[in-house]
This record gives C-alpha cells, structure tokens and sequence, in this order.
C-alpha cells in the first residue's frame, strides 16, 4: 500500500469504534453541559478545538464588559471554565480586550477569538484592541504569533516592555 501525505489512511475497526465512544460521550457531555451552562450564562456557540474536541461557548455580559467562556465536554461542567477572553465596550465602536485566561495550547484561546470576532462583526464594533503589558513578557513571542495568526496588528515596544494589538473586520 503506498502512503502519501494527500491520501487520508484508513483507521482500524478498533480506532474507529475508539473515536465513537469518544464521540457518543462527548455528545452525552454536551447535553447535560449546556443545561448546567444555560443557568448561569447564555450559551453562544457549540465548536470544536484543534484536537477536535467539542466545546461549549458561553457568555456573561455585564454593563461595560463580557466575559466570554469556554467548556470542553470531554468532563462534566462543575461550574468553571477552561478557558476565558473578557472584553470592555470602549467607545462607540471598539471591544477592548482586558484578559485571556486558560490552558496553553490547545486550541481554546482561537476558538474564543474567532467567537469574539464575530461577536465584534455582529455588534457593529470596527474595531478589537488590546494592551501587552510587562507581566506578558515572559511570552510576548507566543502572543505575538496568536495575534498574528488572527489578523491583529501586533506592535511591540521591546525596551518599555509593552505594546499594542488592533484588529478589524475591514
């Protein structure tokens, strides 16, 4: 059998009644997730991660903010997040991103932002701004490459030790 990098390979019997269960407790999580999510938040969105892991999107909106959620229903829902971005309305037309919490690399922090973009396209915002602070330096490469990789405008003053991000729809 020839192997190429453009021909999926075919799964096992065993692989692909692996990935089933997964799949059928992932959806039973799901379910029970969102009834206990739905009392405390409104559900945005149901997605999946990098690692194709289904996820539940929720949100808390406060008069000036939102803090936007994320539940990956691998476990049941105790009540906290794996991952959170939490935003300020500024101005008339701008989201201002304040924080995002959670486990490195595993796809959270991308969902969230594409979740939050649409947010912004929806609500007419033109533009999402960010501050990188002195705290963020021990990993100012990675955020740069996140914020790269989703269309920001990364400018970073290495010497002050802060920057900026923007993005926009346009």
């Amino acid at each position: 059998m020839q192997v190429s990098a453009f021909i999926a390979s075919e799964k096992s019997k065993q692989e692909l009644e692996e990935e089933l269960n997964t799949l059928e407790v992932q959806v039973f999580r799901m379910q029970q997730n969102v009834k206990e999510i739905a009392k405390q938040a409104y559900i945005v969105s149901i997605d999946q991660t990098k690692e194709a892991n289904w996820v539940i999107i929720y949100a808390i909106r406060k008069a000036n903010s939102i803090q936007m959620m994320l539940h990956e229903c691998t476990k049941p829902f105790l009540g906290k997040w794996d991952s959170a971005i939490e935003a300020e309305y500024k101005l008339e037309n701008t989201l201002h991103i304040t924080d995002i919490k959670g486990e490195e690399n595993k796809g959270y922090g991308s969902v969230l932002m594409n979740h939050l973009k649409e947010l912004a396209y929806d609500e007419n915002k033109h533009y999402i701004t960010g501050d990188i602070v002195k705290r963020d330096f021990d990993h100012v490469e990675r955020l740069k490459h996140f914020y790269a990789k989703h269309y920001f405008d990364v400018s970073i003053n290495h010497k002050e030790e802060n920057g900026k991000i923007v993005w926009s729809p346009c």
